[in-house]
């Protein structure tokens, strides 16, 4: 199992896990899901509910990925399989992304 923090505007919002079988659960922070001037991190992950799953990456996530020869370099240099979607999103999304969203990966 592996679980980064998802960081909004330097706050945190959520944790996002990737389990052992390679499915993701991302999951609101208390404090954020019951605030209410706090937004939802994403259109797609509204603060209908506190819990997602998914067999997969969750687009919102997987956007935020490098492609084409920006994903192969990242992935050259770090050692990371091309596959490794999460991998890939904990070492770029940590410091520099395009909008609100920080990715920092938790150490368990």
């Amino acid at each position: 199992m592996r679980q980064a923090q998802v960081i909004y505007k330097k706050e945190a919002a959520g944790l996002l896990t990737q389990l052992d079988d390679g499915s993701f659960v991302f999951t609101y922070n208390d404090q954020w899901f019951h605030d209410t001037n706090k937004p939802a991190i994403s259109l797609t992950l509204p603060k209908i509910q506190q819990e997602y799953k998914s067999t997969y990456l969750f687009p919102f996530f997987y956007n935020m990925l490098p492609e084409g020869s920006n994903k192969q370099t990242v992935c050259f240099e770090n050692r990371i399989d091309t596959k490794d979607h999460f991998g890939i999103l904990i070492t770029t999304a940590r410091y520099d992304t395009i909008g609100a969203i920080q990715i920092k990966k938790l150490d368990i």
